[in-house]
């Protein structure tokens, strides 16, 4: 391949965001770099990152921002190190960066962002991560998170606490245990390399999209449509269950053997430092431990102050015992080590969750309760609009599912989903300020 390559005869990909319903500006950033020629492509491949700030007024926008700029940055510009190497160099880099802007100026201090990065290499797909925005991976029909949330229900989870799914109401449920910029120092895991395979298809999104929509509808969107469609689709899901949070969403997928290696010959494995590769154990990290057990002793205390004793001293035996973690994991630390990265020996412990993403008559039944929605909001709110793109799709869909053509029938209920909320999107942006009632019995729900 020459230079300038054009790799869409291998390579399809889409990268959207979307303030959503109740934000008044976008804190999420996304960057997407493809190698500009073959020998790029061998050493550095393509990055793709997603990124979700944190912080007052327009501290979160700019952390983000500068996160999404430094790393693809410092990533390509490394010429001596390997992929893994220089993707968790270039994150740290984007942490020294947002950590000394907001030290300079008191109205970014403490700012911070989510980072969730992924390179496709010859040597297959490498994520590098630090906060709760993921990395998926669909494989014919299954549907696996590549990357581990550093939340505060997951690291207590992994900490073997409380099952991740049944934890008591006074945990929260959107606290992160680490960002970038907040700290001068970050712990970046790696995760990786998984083989790359024809059809494999990626996705990196901020929980502005898996707050809302779940791991089995993602799986079975981007098992049905191109990632430009499915992109879109899956913002508009989101947005219909009410769009709390600003939405990323890049969707990759490899259409081409140009991406998997000539003649199906493996490439050359990765050599990397284990202080590099920071593998993730059992136990949550050190600072994590640390931090999880100080927000878990201030919970025991809120909940002894009201009048909850059981709360209280599940909150003190977790704070706890995520003390002790910490202490074994400070006591434990080793030197670094150089090891080769292969399939069979991989950086990280992913993937963390796995489902099966088939189509299914639920899901159907879901979608064309949602298409009824709109047709009713669309209708009762009067709006001029262009009808037939709509219709035929929900006709098409409705048919497809009689014929129990699942697949199908969610590319069509997906396609009318899409050109109603265009049309939507058009008609909320051409009325004064409080005459969209029609829509907000869908979108603001």
């Amino acid at each position: 391949m020459e230079a300038n390559v054009n790799w869409s005869n291998c390579l399809d990909y889409a990268a959207l965001t979307d303030v959503g319903m109740r934000r008044a500006n976008n804190q999420d950033a996304n960057a997407v770099q493809l190698a500009p020629d073959q020998a790029t492509w061998t050493s550095r491949g393509h990055l793709f990152v997603v990124c979700d700030g944190m912080g007052a007024h327009a501290a979160g926008e700019l952390a983000s921002k500068l996160a999404a700029e430094a790393i693809p940055f410092s990533y390509f510009k490394q010429q001596d190190s390997n992929a893994a190497d220089a993707l968790r160099k270039s994150v740290r880099e984007g942490n020294a960066q947002i950590f000394q802007r907001g030290q300079a100026n008191a109205e970014f201090h403490g700012m911070g962002t989510t980072a969730s990065a992924l390179v496709l290499v010859p040597q297959g797909a490498i994520a590098a991560h630090v906060g709760d925005s993921r990395v998926y991976r669909l494989r014919d029909s299954t549907l696996e998170q590549l990357t581990f949330d550093h939340s505060l229900v997951w690291e207590m989870s992994a900490a073997g606490q409380l099952p991740k799914d049944s934890l008591p109401n006074f945990v929260p449920k959107n606290i992160i245990t680490r960002s970038l910029g907040p700290h001068a120092e970050v712990q970046v895991d790696l995760e990786g390399p998984f083989p790359l395979k024809l059809g494999d298809t990626f996705l990196l999104c901020s929980d502005g999209l898996t707050g809302q929509v779940k791991d089995e509808e993602i799986g079975a969107i981007l098992g049905s449509l191109p990632p430009a469609e499915s992109a879109r689709v899956l913002i508009d899901l989101a947005n219909l269950r009410g769009g709390p949070d600003n939405i990323t969403v890049i969707v990759v997928k490899i259409t081409g053997r140009d991406m998997i290696g000539n003649s199906g010959q493996p490439a050359e494995p990765i050599s990397i430092t284990e202080e590099a590769a920071e593998v993730r154990s059992t136990k949550t990290i050190q600072y994590g431990s640390w931090g999880l057990a100080a927000v878990a002793l201030i919970a025991a205390f809120a909940m002894a102050g009201a009048g909850q004793p059981v709360a209280a001293i599940v909150s003190l035996v977790i704070a706890v015992a995520l003390a002790a973690i910490g202490y074994v994991q400070s006591s434990g630390a080793t030197g670094p080590e150089v090891r080769q990265l292969t399939a069979g020996n991989m950086l990280g412990k992913g993937p963390h969750t796995k489902c099966v993403c088939q189509p299914s008559e639920t899901l159907v039944s879901h979608l064309h309760k949602l298409v009824t929605q709109l047709r009713d909001a669309a209708t009762a709110g009067d709006w001029s609009i262009d009808w037939s793109k709509f219709n035929t799709y929900a006709r098409q869909g409705a048919l497809a599912a009689e014929k129990h053509e699942y697949q199908q029938a969610v590319r069509d209920y997906s396609r009318a989903l899409r050109a109603m909320m265009n049309e939507l999107r058009s008609q909320r942006s051409k009325r004064p300020p409080g005459e969209d009632e029609g829509t907000e019995s869908v979108l603001g729900k």
